[in-house]
C-alpha cells in the first residue's frame, strides 16, 4: 500500500510517495525547470495575418504565442465543406482584442513565440481528452480493426456534445467504466479550466500542464492507496471534488494543518538529505556507494561490518539480497535513468548469481518506470537500463560545487532559496511582527523575484515582513535565520 504525501505550499511543490512508511519516490516541480507545452492561457488577439493565415496571441509570456486558422475551434466546427474552409481567411473567424482560451503544443525557441491551438487536450492514463475536438480517435497499434471499431463506438457512447477523444493503446482489453473513469477526471479538469478562465483576465495562466497533482490523479491505482495527504486547502478541496464518485478514496484524503513542515514531520526531509550521499547504510552493517556519472550510474556493494552467522557464502548471498533491495528503492528515490552497473559482493555459483537477480526483478516490479535488466556479465557485474523520464533528483537540487570544482555537489540556489521558503512557512502564526534570514548572495535575488514579487508574495501568506541579507560567509549550502521580533529590531541588525 502507498501513501501520497503533497508539499504544495511553496513555489517548488513537492510528493512523496511511501511503501512501508519509507519514501520510495520524490516528485520535484519547480517554475524555473518546468516546461510550457500543454499550458492553457487565456490570451488576447493582438494581431491578424490573413497572408500567413495566423495570428499573434498575447499570453503574458516575453514572445507573443502564434495560432494558425487550422487550430482555431470556430475553424474546425464549421459546417462548411473543406474546399469552402480552406478559402476562408483568418479573419473570418477571429479579430484583434478577441479574448481566447489556448493551449501551447510547441515551445517558442530563437526569435519565434510558442505555437499555440484552442482546440486544448489533456492527455489520461487510457485516452487523450480534447472537450470540443468533435472527433473519436483510435492507437492504430491495436490489433484489428475491429477491436478499433469497437472502441470507436465506445467513446461515441461516452462523448457529450462537441467533445473527443483518443483512445490509447493501454485501453485494450480493459471495460468501458475504466475508460469512462478516465473520461470523468479529464472532463472535470476542463470544467474546472473553463471555470478559471471565465474569471481571469487576459493574460493569464490557467493551467500548468502536468503538474504533480494532475499526475498522480491520472496515474494513481486506487486499490494501491492508503493516505493522501496534503498540506494546501485549495489542493485539498480540488481533489476531494476529484474524488467524489469514489467514496473509498475520500476517507484516505487528508488535510494536513501541522504547524511542522510536512515533509520534516513524517521525515521526508531527512529521507531527501541522505538521498544526495554517496554512501547507503543498510540495516545489516553493510553499505553501497554510489557514483552518478554523465556516461552511467554504478552502485558498489560492501559487506562493510556485516559478517554474518553462518559461511561466508551465505553472508555474501544475504548481503547482496539486501542490497538489491535497497538498489531499487534508490533507483526510483533517486529517479536514475540510463545505464546503470551494479557491483555485487563476488559470488562464486550461478545458482547464488540467480537468487539475487529473482530477488531483484521481483522488487523492481513495484518501479512504474521502465527497466530492463540484461543480467551477469563475465566480470560478475550486473547491467540494466532504466528509461530517463525526466531530470534525476541530483541535478534537479543540486550544482557543482564551486570549492571542489566538480568532484563533488552542493545545493542548487534554487534549491536553497525553497529551503529558505519552507522553513520561513513554519513561523507562520509567530506574535513577532519581521524575521531575519542570512543566505548566500547568489541566492537573494531568487527568493526575492525581480521586482520583490517572490517576497511579498511570501509576507502577504504568512503576515509578517520577510527581510533578507547577503552573507558571503556562509557555506554553499546554508541559511540563517538570524533574528525574530519587531520591524524596528530587524532593521537595526540589516
Amino acid at each position: 500500500m502507498k501513501t501520497f504525501i503533497f508539499n504544495m505550499l511553496t513555489n517548488e511543490r513537492r510528493l512523496a510517495i511511501l511503501e512501508d512508511k519509507k519514501a520510495v519516490e520524490i516528485l520535484i516541480e519547480r517554475p524555473d525547470i518546468n516546461k510550457i507545452v500543454g499550458n492553457v492561457y487565456k490570451g488576447k488577439v493582438v494581431n491578424v495575418l490573413p497572408g500567413m493565415q495566423s495570428a499573434f496571441v498575447d499570453i503574458g509570456l516575453d514572445k507573443n504565442g502564434f495560432l494558425y486558422r487550422d487550430e482555431l475551434v470556430s475553424f474546425q466546427q464549421s459546417p462548411e465543406t473543406e474546399e469552402v474552409k480552406k478559402e476562408r481567411s483568418i479573419s473570418q473567424f477571429v479579430t484583434v482584442g478577441q479574448e481566447i482560451l489556448v493551449q501551447v503544443t510547441k515551445e517558442g525557441f530563437g526569435k519565434k513565440g510558442p505555437r499555440l491551438s484552442e482546440v486544448v487536450s489533456f492527455p489520461g492514463k487510457y485516452i487523450v481528452y480534447m472537450p470540443n475536438a468533435g472527433y473519436i480517435g483510435v492507437s492504430k497499434r491495436m490489433q484489428t480493426e475491429e477491436v478499433r471499431e469497437q472502441w470507436r463506438t465506445v467513446g461515441a457512447d461516452l462523448c457529450q456534445g462537441e467533445e473527443g477523444m483518443i483512445i490509447r493503446t493501454a485501453t485494450e482489453g480493459l471495460t468501458k467504466e475504466k475508460v469512462a473513469q478516465d473520461l470523468f477526471f479529464l472532463r472535470k479538469l476542463w470544467e474546472e479550466v473553463w471555470k478559471e478562465g471565465k474569471n481571469l483576465k487576459p493574460p493569464s495562466l490557467i493551467y500548468e500542464d502536468n503538474s504533480i497533482l494532475e499526475k498522480v490523479v491520472r496515474d494513481i491505482n486506487f486499490d494501491e492507496v492508503e493516505k493522501i495527504i496534503i498540506d494546501t486547502m485549495k489542493d485539498y478541496l480540488l481533489l476531494k471534488e476529484m474524488f467524489t464518485p469514489f467514496p473509498e478514496l475520500l476517507e484516505k484524503l487528508e488535510f494536513y494543518q501541522g504547524k511542522e513542515g510536512l515533509f520534516t514531520y513524517y521525515n521526508i526531509e531527512a529521507e531527501l538529505e541522505k538521498a544526495m550521499r554517496r554512501q547507503v547504510w543498510l540495516k545489516s552493517g553493510a553499505y553501497l556507494v554510489i557514483d552518478q556519472t554523465e556516461a552511467l550510474t554504478v552502485f558498489d556493494v560492501n559487506t562493510g561490518k556485516f559478517t554474518g552467522k553462518q559461511d561466508l557464502q551465505d553472508t555474501i548471498v544475504k548481503t547482496n539480497i539486501e542490497a538489491a533491495k535497497e538498489i531499487a528503492r534508490h533507483l526510483r528515490l533517486r529517479d536514475i535513468g540510463g545505464i546503470i552497473i551494479i557491483d555485487f559482493i563476488d559470488m562464486k555459483h550461478d545458482k547464488d548469481k540467480e537468487t539475487v537477480l529473482r530477488a531483484f526483478n521481483t522488487v523492481l516490479k513495484n518501479d512504474r518506470t521502465k527497466t530492463n535488466v540484461l543480467g551477469f556479465t563475465g566480470l560478475g557485474l550486473l547491467e540494466m537500463t532504466r528509461k530517463k523520464v525526466r531530470q534525476n533528483l541530483q541535478d534537479s537540487v543540486s550544482s557543482t560545487c564551486p570549492t571542489c570544482h566538480g568532484k563533488g555537489k552542493v545545493l542548487s540556489d534554487e534549491a536553497i532559496a525553497h529551503k529558505v521558503e519552507r522553513a520561513l512557512w513554519e513561523y507562520k502564526g509567530m506574535d513577532s511582527d519581521a524575521i531575519l534570514v542570512e543566505v548566500p548572495p547568489t541566492v537573494v535575488p531568487i527568493i526575492k523575484g525581480t521586482k520583490d514579487e517572490h517576497v511579498k508574495r511570501l509576507e502577504n501568506a504568512l503576515h509578517y515582513q520577510i527581510f533578507i541579507k547577503p552573507n558571503e560567509e556562509l557555506a554553499p549550502n546554508d541559511f540563517a535565520i538570524r533574528f525574530v521580533g519587531s520591524v524596528e529590531d530587524v532593521v537595526s541588525r540589516m
